[in-house]
């Protein structure tokens, strides 16, 4: 570590890498809020360098011209940064470069969500080693704060399960196909001509975003190693208007719910981590979550049942979070502590989707005849799947039956549907589509 220990009377010296909508915005607040930053961490923090790709942009900043450069290696190099912001996402080069900035001597912030959730571990271990802080309330749920109460304030209960809508696209999108009846196509076209959604929106529609989340999300919450690749993901895209009324007539909202939550097995507590469309119930408070607002549900033994809400995105709301992070480390900085790290003691197993347990709708496109409604039924009592209502809908061509189980293993819900689509009087399975938070 090559970094000296800072000593009262000096800044502590802040590098940003990355000045894009969130990156300027923490320059911003960094310049024009200097004074009152400088009074809460009790030193001034000095903003020197920014790490840029290309020079001659313009940028809405007012900054010296001489603080951008496009060599984020050698700032991070330098020797006298005290903390290094990372805003500008993906995994590489920002994971060599949160290395070399902690090998360096110099704590961390970072919103890097998919470089958390595909290896956090690398970076945790850095951190530890070189005794610095890696913060990243920024990494979920923008201005939200989630990280820290999972982290620190939850510390001394037992968090039995997270519930989050944590991408604000996919959630505009189905609050829109709910209150205006749109198709999922017309929905996202909307969130695109508004700048909720990417030209290219894959990593939002397709759960992407939604499951990196969710792996950081768990591992706090169960003090566990979860990556990316062990969270079950499904997008949208596969939603239809039909979903959206059937959820209605259920007294139901659909959204894309990030779930995390410890279960016991016969070999003991293990871990579930997932992310997928499902209807709740309008009394529950997630289902209240309008636009393109986050929202996380938390319940714990001791504290019980847990809201927090607002603005998932955005520059100022990120900025937000990644200022609150800077405030902390360059406190810890200044009293040469460093914060809580990785905590995976309890090191669970997590848990393959076909284990976990909730409630499912189906609707089956059926034949109208005598007779469906008992090979049905059979083929979910062939796997011990219970249902809890039955209905059709429509008649001759346009008959369907539409049934809502009890809580029944994922594995066995999938093995019945595969069954279902055997049965000759069965022309499709439209909809299969999971039902959470009610009884």
């Amino acid at each position: 570590m090559s970094a000296s220990s800072w000593s009262p009377g000096r800044p502590l010296r802040v590098a940003l890498l990355g000045c894009g909508v969130v990156g300027t915005e923490v320059a911003r607040l960094l310049t024009s809020d200097s004074e009152e930053l400088a009074q809460r961490v009790g030193a001034p923090l000095e903003l020197a360098g920014i790490a840029v790709r290309r020079l001659g942009r313009e940028r809405d900043l007012d900054v010296p011209a001489e603080l951008f450069t496009t060599d984020a290696a050698g700032l991070v190099a330098r020797g006298d940064i005290d903390v290094v912001i990372e805003v500008i996402g993906g995994i590489e080069p920002a994971r060599e470069l949160i290395l070399s900035a902690l090998d360096h001597g110099a704590s961390v912030v970072t919103a890097n969500k998919a470089l958390l959730a595909e290896d956090g571990a690398t970076l945790f271990e850095a951190a530890h080693k070189a005794e610095r802080d890696l913060y990243f309330e920024a990494a979920v749920a923008g201005a939200i704060p989630i990280v820290r109460p999972l982290r620190e304030s939850l510390a001394g209960d037992r968090v039995q399960r997270v519930l989050g809508i944590v991408n604000g696209t996919t959630n505009f999108i189905l609050d829109a196909m709910t209150t205006t009846g749109q198709g999922f196509s017309e929905a996202l076209d909307e969130a695109q001509r508004l700048g909720y959604a990417e030209a290219d929106p894959t990593a939002d529609i397709e759960g992407f975003d939604a499951a990196s989340k969710a792996a950081i999300l768990a591992g706090l919450a169960f003090h566990t190693r979860v990556t990316i690749g062990d969270v079950h993901r499904e997008g949208i895209s596969d939603v239809t208007a039909a979903d959206v009324r059937s959820a209605a007539e259920m007294g139901c909202v659909v959204k894309l719910l990030a779930i995390c939550e410890q279960r016991e097995t016969p070999d003991g507590p293990a871990v579930s981590a997932r992310v997928h469309p499902a209807m709740i119930p309008l009394s529950h408070p997630l289902a209240s979550v309008h636009g393109a607002y986050n929202a996380v549900f938390v319940e714990s033994e001791a504290a019980g049942q847990l809201m927090f809400y607002g603005p998932g995105a955005g520059g100022a709301p990120t900025a937000s979070a990644v200022l609150g992070d800077v405030v902390s480390v360059a406190r810890n900085r200044r009293s040469n502590v460093f914060g809580p790290g990785e905590s995976t003691h309890a090191q669970l197993e997590v848990l393959d989707i076909g284990l976990a347990r909730t409630r499912y709708h189906v609707s089956i496109d059926v034949d109208d005849r005598a007779g469906v409604l008992a090979s049905v039924a059979n083929a979910f009592a062939e796997f011990d799947v219970s249902i809890r209502t039955v209905r059709q809908e429509g008649s001759g061509d346009d008959a369907q039956l539409v049934i809502v189980t009890h809580e029944a293993d994922d594995a066995a819900l999938s093995a019945t549907v595969a069954s279902l689509r055997g049965l000759d009087m069965v022309r499709d399975v439209t909809s299969v589509m999971r039902v959470e938070g009610g009884s």
